[in-house]
This record gives structure tokens, sequence and C-alpha cells, in this order.
């Protein structure tokens, strides 16, 4: 149920793999403390340096959730700021890393319950054997609770996860339309499209790095992505 683009990152003329490396490193917060930073944002609202150096000391923790509140306050302030919504993006992609593993290991745990009791069934040509392949019979209510948690827990870390993907994917729209002619935004943008499932936007933001950087290491994938995408769109029209 979760698709992840899997293009390997070059060092090719768009500069896509110092800007996929540089998403995930941020500059020092200058020694200020989280609690200071965050009493500074509370008592002016409009201070967008304090936003931005409260969204960095958040980012040096690991506080993947409030550094993406705290950049989405100082992105409404500065909304031109570039290397911000880059940064963003890249948060929302931690975000959306985080919820796919929260599903694998509610996908996993509810597959450890479903075993045991498979493994200790009596044959099924005896009576009780019956009884355990009929759905109706023998129900066992904490199995069954320990099976419905795990699939709640898998169907929210999967809406999570999809929203995190449409949040990276508006957020490279928005640096799309700041850098139109930015190869390097176009196959991000293209890469968040198809992780949030709009294969539209996704073929579109390919097709554009094709045309921006044809002779981009990373060209070949990229075709390769938009055959695939191209193919399952068709296949779903004709099905």
């Amino acid at each position: 149920m979760l698709g992840f683009v899997l293009l390997g990152v070059g060092s090719g003329s768009t500069g896509v793999s110092d800007v996929l490396q540089n998403a995930f490193h941020f500059g020092g917060g200058g020694g200020t403390s989280i609690s200071k930073l965050e009493k500074k944002t509370q008592k002016n609202p409009s201070d967008a340096t304090a936003w931005r150096d409260l969204a960095t000391a958040y980012e040096q923790k690991q506080r993947t959730q409030d550094a993406v509140t705290a950049l989405q306050r100082y992105t409404a302030l500065r909304s031109q700021d570039q290397t911000a919504l880059q940064e963003l993006a890249g948060q929302y992609s931690n975000l959306a890393n985080t919820y796919a593993t929260d599903y694998s290991n509610a996908q996993a745990q509810a597959a450890q319950q479903a075993s045991p009791a498979s493994t200790f069934a009596p044959p099924s040509s005896t009576p009780l054997g019956k009884l355990f392949t009929d759905p109706a019979a023998l129900k066992d209510p904490i199995s069954d609770a320990v099976q419905s948690l795990a699939s709640t827990k898998q169907s929210t870390a999967y809406s999570k996860y999809q929203e995190a993907q449409k949040n990276a994917e508006t957020t490279y729209q928005k640096l799309a339309s700041l850098t139109p002619n930015d190869a390097t935004v176009q196959i991000q943008l293209g890469q968040a499209a198809q992780s949030a499932g709009d294969t539209k936007t996704a073929v579109g933001a390919f097709e554009k790095f094709l045309k921006l950087a044809p002779t981009d290491p990373l060209a070949p994938q990229v075709k390769q992505a938009l055959k695939a995408l191209k193919a399952s769109t068709a296949a779903s029209a004709s099905g």
C-alpha cells in the first residue's frame, strides 16, 4: 500500500544530490534553549526569526512534528524563503517515513497475533477442527481485540503517511511556482507527488524535469518512472 520512489542520487548538472542531502542538514541554533525560543514566539508570534530559530532547535532534537509546525509559521511569514520551503518539505518526508515504519510495525503485529491460532489448530477433519475453520465459531475475544487494535494502528499510520506525503507535495509545488525552471525542484515534486498518489502531477513534473535537464544522470531513471506511471494510469483506465 505504501509506495516509494527509489531514484538514485547522482552528481549531475542539476545538483540534485546536493539539495537532497542538504535538505536534512540544518544550521546551528545559536545555543538558545527551546524553552526560551518558545516563549519568544509566544510573546511575539510575528517574529519570523524566532520561528526560524525554534524550527532549527526542534530539528536538532529530532522533534519533527514540532519542527514542521514552527516552519509552517515561519513560511507563512516568509513565503518566498526557498531554503525554508525545502526544509519544510524534507521534514514532511521525515514524518512520512516515520508513519510508514509505524504501518509496517502494526502489520507485523497483526501477522504475529494471527499465526499462533493456525499453528495450534486441530486437524480440519475433526469436529473441533471444523469449528476452528468456521469464522463464526470459537472466537477469542482477546485475540479479536488485539487484531482490531493492530488494524486501527495500520489505518491511522497510513492516513498520516498520506497526509504527510501530500503536504510535502504541496510544499514542493510552492517551490516550483517560485522557481519554475529549477530541474531539481521538478524531480522532488515528481517524487513527492508519486508518493502521495497524485499521478497527474508526478507525470507533469517528471516530464518538465526531462525538458530542463535531458542529459542529467537521473534522466534514464525518471524515464522509467514515467513509463511505469503511464502504464499504471492506462491499466486503471481500461479496468
